[in-house]
């Protein structure tokens, strides 16, 4: 391994060291639970490991943590809303007796709405609410114009967004 990978390595293992023990304890105080503070926490690092900025000096080490914590849970709260969303539609629709779709169907509609949610991660909100009202809900552009409070032209333009969004994160 060169030198230059031995250093970053030393200065993740550092950071990790240094900080793990503070990020836990302040995401136990923000969460209100140990376990998914512990999550959270070795979630955190595993992110910072992937991130091209892991190589860069940090100034301010529990500053870059708290950050990158907190767009985790971010990301965890939006993914919590479209599962309960989805599943609460899903209840209405599914009649108890017959018709209800499989633990499997539920598993890959899951997934897939995780990858459409990984997809549309970093998109504006306007955009992906869009994007959602009219790929998942089926809403007209029109009635989305509407709720968004724009023009129909700027719904289009937020889809061609989102679209053009996704298939960039599909390359990379």
């Amino acid at each position: 391994m060169s030198a230059g990978g031995s250093t970053s390595q030393d200065h993740l293992h550092t950071l990790y060291a240094d900080h793990h023990g503070w990020l836990f304890g302040w995401l136990r105080r923000k969460l209100g639970s140990a376990d998914n503070a512990a999550d959270l926490a070795q979630d955190t690092f595993v992110r910072i490991l992937a991130s091209r900025d892991a190589l860069l000096g940090v100034r301010e080490p529990r500053a870059w943590l708290v950050t990158t914590a907190q767009r985790l849970i971010i990301d965890q709260a939006r993914r919590k809303a479209l599962e309960d969303a989805y599943l609460r539609e899903l209840s209405l629709l599914a009649d108890p007796l017959e018709g209800a779709p499989s633990p499997e169907q539920l598993l890959e509609t899951l997934q897939a709405l995780s990858q459409i949610e990984a997809a549309l991660d970093g998109l504006s909100a306007r955009a992906r609410q869009a994007f959602l009202l009219h790929y998942l809900d089926g809403e007209p552009h029109a009635r989305i114009a509407a709720e968004l409070g724009v023009s129909t032209r700027m719904v289009q333009k937020y889809l061609v967004q989102a679209l053009l969004h996704c298939h960039r994160r599909l390359e990379d």
